[in-house]
C-alpha cells in the first residue's frame, strides 16, 4: 500500500484572523504559531490584540485593530500582513457576533452589527485577502460558520440567516476560485464553550456551557484542514461534541 500521505507544513506560511483576541480566534492563533506559521490578527480591541502579541511574540504576530466589516478595515489587515510578512497564505473569517432572540429583539443598529460582522466582515476580508493567493495560484479561504448555517432554530432567525449567507458564500467561492488554485472551506461547529453571545443569549457559568466543544478543539480542526496536501480539499467540516444535539 502507497503510504506516502504526508500533511503540508505551515512553517512560514502567513495567515489572517479576524475575531482574534478570544474564543476560536484566539486559540487559532496560538495553534498557528505553534505550528510555524505567521499570523496578522484582527479584532475591535488593540488592547487586547497587543497583549496576544505579546503572548506570542512580535517576530510571528502583526495585526490591525477595527472592524473587518469596513472595506478599509479589511484592506489595511491585508496591507499590513504583505507589509510585514510579504504575501498571504490562508485567511481564516471568524469575527461574528450572537444576537439571541425574537426578530423583534435588539435594537435596529443592533441587529444591524450582527448582520454586517458576520456576512459583510466575511465578504471583505476575504475580497482585501484573496487577491494575494490568486496571484500566485495557491491559498485556503477557511470560513468559520456555525450549524446553524444549515438549520434555523427558535430565538435565533437572524443569527441563522448570516450563517446561511456564509455557507452560500462559501459554494460559491469555491466554484469561483478553485481553478485559480485556492482551496474554500466551511467549518461549522455547534455551541463552543467561550464568551459569544455574553449578555445576549447566553449567561456565564450557566451549565449547559460544559456540554459545549471548546475552542481548541475547533482551532485544532482549522489547523488540520489548512495542513491537509495540495491535493485534497475538505470544503465541509461540521464538529459537535459528544454531548450535544446535531439538530
Amino acid at each position: 500500500m502507497d503510504m506516502n500521505f504526508e500533511l503540508q507544513d505551515l512553517t512560514g506560511k502567513v495567515v489572517v484572523i479576524t475575531g482574534a483576541t478570544s474564543g476560536i480566534g484566539k486559540e487559532t492563533a496560538k495553534a498557528m504559531v505553534q505550528n510555524g506559521a505567521k499570523v496578522i490578527l484582527n479584532s475591535r480591541s488593540e488592547e487586547n490584540l497587543r497583549q496576544i502579541q505579546n503572548e506570542l511574540g512580535a517576530k510571528s504576530v502583526g495585526y490591525v485593530a477595527g472592524d473587518c466589516s469596513n472595506p478599509e478595515v479589511s484592506k489595511a489587515v491585508a496591507a499590513e500582513a504583505l507589509g510585514l510578512f510579504g504575501t498571504i497564505d490562508i485567511v481564516i473569517p471568524n469575527a461574528g457576533i450572537g444576537l439571541y432572540g425574537s426578530i423583534f429583539d435588539w435594537s435596529d443598529d443592533d441587529v444591524n452589527a450582527m448582520m454586517r460582522t458576520n456576512f459583510e466582515g466575511t465578504v471583505h476580508l476575504i475580497r482585501s485577502c484573496a487577491k494575494v493567493m490568486v496571484e500566485k495560484g495557491a491559498g485556503d479561504i477557511i470560513i468559520v460558520c456555525s450549524v446553524a448555517g444549515f438549520y434555523g432554530a427558535g430565538k435565533e432567525a437572524i443569527y441563522a440567516g448570516t450563517k446561511h449567507a456564509q455557507v452560500g458564500l462559501a459554494a460559491g467561492l469555491d466554484h469561483e476560485l478553485r481553478e485559480k488554485g485556492i482551496r474554500v472551506s466551511l467549518i461549522a461547529p455547534s455551541g463552543v464553550s467561550t464568551n459569544f453571545a455574553f449578555g445576549t443569549g447566553r449567561t456565564p457559568g450557566a451549565p449547559r456551557l460544559d456540554m459545549y466543544l471548546k475552542p481548541e478543539e475547533v482551532a485544532m480542526q482549522i489547523v488540520h484542514i489548512a495542513r491537509q496536501p495540495a491535493s485534497v480539499r475538505i470544503p465541509l467540516t461540521t464538529i459537535i461534541s459528544k454531548e450535544q444535539q446535531s439538530n
